[in-house]
């Protein structure tokens, strides 16, 4: 009880007390120590004459301006480590020699001076008592945190020097303690780091199950991030809970500090690192400029809208037809900066809002994010869905190309690529407008770009898998797959939305830009990642008493085993950016466009589902190997005419 109302009153002062307190400390410690060498010396109690006490007032004197300078008295106690005794041994040293000379000195002069052995006295014991004062206030304000068996048994995948910081830090908050170390580096097994002990990966079950740990965090920047996605795969088959390390180039950029871990979640599963962002490709296309984003309020153009927000835009319009998600949009961005934020209620199908809405704001910059997605529902609405990704399309970039606008970008898919869905189809066509209207600028010699992105699936959008899992999962189960070896690519939506402004700075007129997104994920591999984080299990043989089972219902007819973001992977080129690639121009079939345009229209107005099928997929239909990849710049008339 005593103790704690000390520890109490120590923890209710300010810091400046606190030093004056412990300088007070030391020079009674030390001038107690001598008058103790002295007794222990002469073997009573010692009294001494006026030179004496003036040795042993000088003791602190001299000492204390060391430790000042030494930073004796900056050190927060609690957080104290045992390498500050080092320290306190080096300040006690200089000040013990100093002292001893002055003592000797004197003895030339003729005083009485002190005897000899005082001084290794003076020197063991002032070690001992600035130490023990120090470590025995630490103790004493440790009282009350949780003794070694209350904490959280952690484990830390990783020896490096973040790891160790790491493991400082989390001692220091008093809730956790670092039960072991794991590493791949052989050099590093059965040594201790902090008096931890480093274990082979080998071992990672068996410690996870024998000294009972109930967190891993991974502290490795060298894994790669599919090694790291096998890593989480592997232990997220015990009940423990996995956190991550940001890497340490964050940490070097003030982003996160040391002690900072935070949850893995699905990003950190992608098989791939993410695709680091040009500060100066995501600005010069944006700042000062007036922009509009279509499908505003959809996952990918919300995202989009967020990055360039941070862009510093000169103002932003934002085309939508969704009522609701365009309200909240709007009220988002107004948080972002002192911009105009324009909220138009509509479709892009719609050529005279289109029209009004680009004149009306000048518009330079247009991002078009709008269209109907999700493969299965547009697979049952094909006219529907022709009629906005096609003709929409079409109509948006007619009228942005006689408006004026200096930049226009799709946001296209991979599903483009030797579509099979109706979805994909229509996508593809997009990109042959587009593409056909900035060969068109480029011929006329106008700095004007049309341009398309082209990206694979982004996690949390709207048409991705990873919302139905998740309903999946919180239902209980089945989640259901349609094929055991379907793979995919994927990204995060942050990263898709950086993507898409960075293409804006990189592209020339016609182009076609392809992210180059790693190595594919399987599906499979998806849901039981997700069952992981969600802190389930996997039903299967293996697993009988799991939580979750994983179902294959079988694929859909326009479903894709593997999709591919490229028609030819040899017909790429790079670009500045290291990850974004250029498609090379190819054409075959592209003098049927204009005229498949109008009688797709016409088979529309007719509401004749299956002449619309038809056409859609016969231009896309690959002759000869090739398929095609742009429209002809003398087709422009015909195709704007029959439009």
């Amino acid at each position: 009880m005593m103790l704690t109302r000390i520890r109490d009153w120590i923890h209710s002062r300010s810091r400046s007390m606190k030093r004056a307190v412990l300088l007070v400390v030391d020079v009674i410690g030390l001038m107690l120590i001598i008058w103790l060498a002295f007794c222990y010396r002469f073997e009573r109690i010692f009294i001494p004459n006026r030179e004496q006490m003036m040795f042993i007032a000088a003791g602190p004197i001299i000492a204390i301006p060391i430790f000042i300078r030494m930073g004796l008295y900056r050190a927060v106690l609690r957080y104290l480590r045992e390498r500050a005794i080092w320290t306190i041994i080096q300040a006690v040293t200089i000040s013990a020699l100093i002292w001893v000379s002055m003592a000797f000195l004197t003895l030339s002069y003729g005083s009485e001076g002190i005897p000899r052995t005082i001084a290794v006295l003076y020197w063991a014991g002032g070690i001992i008592a600035v130490a023990g004062s120090r470590f025995g206030a630490k103790w004493l304000l440790g009282l009350g945190v949780p003794k070694a068996k209350d904490k959280k048994r952690v484990l830390i995948y990783g020896a490096s020097d973040a790891a160790a910081q790491l493991t400082e830090a989390l001692h220091s908050t008093g809730d956790c303690r670092v039960m072991a170390f794991v590493s791949d580096d052989e050099g590093l097994h059965n040594m201790d780091i902090l008096g931890i002990r480093v274990h082979s990966s080998a071992r990672l079950e068996e410690l996870i199950t024998t000294i009972g740990i109930q967190e891993v965090i991974i502290a490795t920047s060298s894994a790669s991030p599919r090694e790291r996605r096998d890593l989480v795969a592997s232990i997220g088959r015990f009940p423990v809970k996995i956190r991550v390390l940001p890497p340490i180039a964050d940490l070097a950029t003030g982003k996160y500090i040391v002690s900072y871990v935070r949850d893995i979640d699905i990003d950190d599963l992608l098989g791939r690192p993410p695709v680091p962002a040009d500060p100066a490709l995501l600005k010069t296309p944006v700042e000062g400029r007036v922009i509009m984003v279509t499908g505003a309020a959809g996952s990918i153009g919300s995202a989009l809208c967020r990055t360039i927000a941070q862009a510093k835009p000169a103002k932003m319009v934002l085309l939508e037809f969704n009522e609701l998600g365009l309200y909240q949009m709007e009220r988002e961005l107004r948080s972002y900066g002192c911009f105009p934020v324009i909220p138009v209620l509509g479709s892009i199908t719609d050529q005279h809002l289109v029209r009004r809405t680009l004149a009306a704001h000048k518009v330079e910059t247009v991002y078009h994010c709008a269209a109907y997605k999700h493969v299965s529902l547009v697979e049952e609405n094909q006219i529907e869905g022709v009629r906005n990704n096609v003709l929409g399309t079409l109509t948006l970039v007619e009228e942005a190309y006689a408006g004026g606008v200096e930049n226009f970008i799709l946001i296209s898919s991979d599903k483009a690529v030797r579509p099979k869905s109706v979805m994909g189809a229509t996508k593809r066509w997009a990109e042959l407008i587009v593409r056909h209207y900035g060969h068109e600028a480029a011929k006329a010699g106008k700095k004007r770009v049309f341009a398309c992105v082209r990206f694979g699936n982004v996690i949390g959008s709207s048409g991705s898998v990873v919302p139905l899992f998740k309903e999946q999962i919180a239902a209980g189960g089945p989640v259901t797959l349609t094929h055991e070896d379907m793979t995919r690519y994927f990204m995060s939506v942050r990263e898709a939305a950086e993507l898409i402004v960075q293409a804006g700075a990189l592209s020339q007129s016609g182009d076609i830009l392809l992210l180059d997104m790693g190595e594919p994920v399987k599906i499979r591999d998806l849901a039981e990642d997700m069952i992981m984080l969600a802190g389930l299990t996997v039903r299967n043989k293996e697993n009988p008493d799991g939580d979750i089972e994983i179902v294959t219902i079988g694929m859909r007819p326009v479903e894709k085993l593997n999709e591919e973001l490229f028609y030819d992977p040899n017909g790429v080129n790079t670009t500045r950016h290291p990850k974004i690639l250029r498609a090379k121009a190819q054409t075959n079939r592209a003098g049927e466009v204009p005229g498949m345009l109008e009688q797709l229209k016409q088979a529309i107005d007719r509401a004749d589902e299956a002449a619309v099928r038809r056409m859609l997929f016969s231009l896309l239909e690959e002759k000869g190997g090739k398929p095609t990849l742009m429209l002809p710049v003398e087709a422009n008339e015909n195709l704007r005419h029959s439009a």
